[in-house]
């Protein structure tokens, strides 16, 4: 199989949260049990940091690879989804992995796929495991998927486990209420495995305090720490919520024997985009006209971006707007800003929400709109309406930024 078929394969004939949705979600990590122990337990073979939450996951995992980087060490990286390339999700020092790393595993492990009927998501930390183990990584930082305690990324013991923060974003797997979401993802908290919460959250630092009392695990906030905050090459302010967890991170992973010199975590922080490829956060795509992407999708990512597009200076604004077709607009519509032109589009994935019916939502709040049969469409047309002191903002969903980079 070429890489192409390869991939085509991995997507076409299994389910996909990030294509289907709901219906490929799986909530039994016997699956990925069962795959390990084919694969002789990869994930006992190598140390891990385990990052799950709502929101800051993704920066936080590229950031804390970026500083362990710069510290000398060899470091995997696990992440989803990915914006152009699959093999974005797992990377060595920053390096995705070869084409052939893929096609070989896919093709030594096919039929075992084919006949337990494993999900692209289990096929995927099996891949990402097997390879860490076999190129000797130092350390692996492993982003949850889904929520965290049925997660296929829930077989591994790491040295810390990280919550970012909780927000309402895929209830209808992980539960309606912050308190019922927490419980999910603190379900990566492990016996005697020190757990560090981004953000202190009344609804959910109870259900957090008491889990990691009853696994034994010392339990920090990284919010309400006083450690210095460094500076990072990744934009936006929410980054500082961010940098927090990380610089907490390593000082539990300090305490562990990790070696990491003040001057590894400033290069770290500085260089996370050159030492990692992460893209998407609050990423600058042109200047003038300032054309800015961000993959965030839910109330809380966007409110942190929307705040910091009101700080920005412009004449017009203007905004690619699209999103997935199970999101409650309710939750996020209210939002966007009223003094601004939408571009409204459909990202090209079978979950994509259809404009008409995002039209009928942005009449009902009297928003001023276009629609466009593409993200690409959308974007041309955007761009050309623009004047050098406008800004455009490209976002929604990751979908629609993916399409634009």
């Amino acid at each position: 199989m070429t890489y192409n078929a390869t991939i085509n394969w991995l997507f076409s004939q299994l389910p996909m949260y990030q294509n289907q949705g709901k219906s490929a979600y799986k909530v039994d990590l016997s699956n990925t049990i069962l795959l390990a122990n084919h694969l002789k337990n990869p994930e006992s073979k190598f140390k891990s940091i385990h990052v799950a939450g709502t929101n800051g996951k993704g920066s936080t995992s590229h950031m804390l690879a970026s500083v362990l980087q710069e510290a000398g060490y060899k470091v995997g990286l696990y992440t989803s989804p990915h914006l152009k390339d699959f093999r974005e999700r797992i990377k060595i020092n920053g390096d995705v992995i070869s084409k052939q790393a893929v096609i070989g595993f896919v093709k030594r492990n096919k039929s075992f796929f084919e006949t337990n009927k494993l999900s692209f998501f289990e096929m995927t930390v099996g891949l990402a495991f097997d390879v860490f183990a076999k190129q000797n990584v130092d350390i692996a930082i492993i982003e949850v998927g889904l929520g965290g305690r049925l997660d296929s990324t829930n077989i591994i013991t790491p040295e810390v486990s990280v919550i970012t923060n909780i927000g309402l974003d895929h209830t209808q797997f992980l539960g309606n209420t912050i308190k019922e979401i927490a419980i999910e993802k603190g379900g990566i908290i492990k016996e005697s495995v020190p757990v560090i919460i981004g953000e202190t959250q009344l609804e959910s630092k109870s259900v957090f305090q008491k889990l990691a009392k009853e696994r034994n695990a010392k339990i920090s906030f990284a919010d309400q720490e006083q450690n210095s905050v460094y500076k990072t090459d990744l934009l936006g302010d929410y980054q500082i919520k961010n940098i927090k967890t990380v610089i907490q991170v390593i000082q539990e992973m300090r305490l562990k024997g990790f070696k990491i010199p003040l001057e590894s975590i400033k290069k770290g922080f500085l260089n996370v985009v050159k030492n990692t490829g992460l893209l998407g956060r609050w990423q600058l795509l042109n200047e003038n006209p300032k054309v800015i992407c961000d993959t965030a999708h839910n109330r809380e990512g966007l409110m942190l971006t929307m705040q910091q597009l009101k700080n920005e200076d412009y004449e017009s604004l203007h905004i690619v707007f699209g999103v997935v077709s199970d999101k409650n607009l309710n939750t996020i519509i209210d939002l966007l800003p009223k003094k601004a032109t939408y571009f409204l589009c459909k990202p090209n994935i079978s979950r994509g929400m259809d404009v008409e019916k995002l039209k009928v939502e942005f009449e009902k709040q009297k928003l001023k709109y276009s629609i466009y049969n593409s993200v690409n469409e959308a974007y041309k047309m955007a761009f050309k309406s623009m004047r050098k002191k406008d800004i455009m903002y490209i976002g929604g969903s990751t979908f629609v930024v993916a399409e634009i980079i």
